[in-house]
């Protein structure tokens, strides 16, 4: 058993490294092909992307929405082979497929926490972002990360997130260190969109859902004193690259309201979906907590 699951472990690096030295637009066609039998095999992640399209958008149709759905299936798998160009390839690649702007000068020494959110080019900002930083001369910015099952690929991935000078934490490990980059003067990036558990997280409006959010965004830039901006790596028109944009400082943020904090960043979450529904990773389960023992949505 174990021998099958080295094995099949090899057989994906191989294929990596294989992706890594085709052309974009053939990277993106096996995505493409990835996504599209994925979406039409009965997993239980298609019901996941189903189920919250339906509570997110009950405006829309059923047809509108599967046409959503296979779009987004279709974006996914292509985030999944173009990984290859961002963990393997060359810095040229990278930065022909992402180009970075930020409104903010990230080399000034000030506190600043980055808030990122979970669109299709999240890894290709990441990537993109700590190769824009290590030629800015920023020493070790920090990026939250959730650590995988899979011991033989974990451990990979964080050292090719790493290549640039990034440090990968485990979204585990204590906030003392995140707040000591923060205060050094090293950028951290952090996306809590996602159901990371009821322990330090509240119950907030998502598309108008009840939606289990960590407060950690609005308690670390406190203690930090740091500015928080947004960090948002969407598609551009040619369908075929991205735009990772670092936003301005967020005004009176964070406050001392917690809870408020949060329902203003799934505010946020939410202006930066609505023009790109189907880039969102809506292959999470975002509402996986329930409140007061409401029913389940999965």
């Amino acid at each position: 058993m174990k021998f099958m699951s080295l094995f099949l472990n090899y057989l994906a690096l191989g294929f990596l490294y294989f992706l890594s030295y085709l052309p974009i637009r053939l990277n993106h066609c096996i995505g493409d092909v990835l996504g599209t039998i994925a979406s039409s095999l009965p997993i239980e992640r298609k019901k996941v992307v189903a189920i919250n399209l339906q509570r997110c958008f009950p405006e829309l149709s059923d047809q509108e929405r599967a046409e959503i759905a296979k779009k987004n299936w279709r974006l996914f798998g292509r985030s999944m082979t173009e990984r290859a160009y961002l963990w393997l390839g060359s810095k040229n690649q990278i930065k022909k497929l992402v180009s970075v702007q930020s409104e903010v000068p990230l080399d000034d020494g000030v506190p600043r926490l980055l808030v990122g959110i979970h669109l299709m080019g999240i890894e290709a900002g990441a990537v993109a972002l700590s190769l824009y930083m290590s030629e800015l001369g920023i020493k070790e910015p920090s990026t939250l990360y959730v650590k995988m099952k899979n011991d033989f690929f974990d451990s990979r991935i964080c050292t090719w997130r790493e290549r640039f000078g990034a440090k990968m934490r485990n979204r585990l490990q204590s906030s003392r260190e995140m707040i000591r980059s923060l205060k050094a003067g090293q950028p951290v990036v952090i996306s809590p969109d996602m159901d990371l558990g009821v322990q330090d997280s509240v119950f907030v409006p998502f598309f108008g859902i009840p939606t289990c959010t960590v407060t950690s965004v609005s308690r670390i830039a406190l203690l930090a004193k740091a500015q928080v901006c947004s960090v948002t790596t969407s598609l551009n028109p040619d369908g075929q690259s991205y735009t990772c944009q670092i936003s301005k400082p967020w005004e009176n943020f964070p406050s001392n309201d917690f809870v408020h904090d949060t329902k203003r960043l799934n505010q946020h979450f939410e202006s930066m979906i609505q023009p790109r529904i189907e880039e969102y990773y809506w292959v999470h389960k975002r509402f996986k907590n329930r409140p007061d023992n409401q029913p389940k949505f999965y």
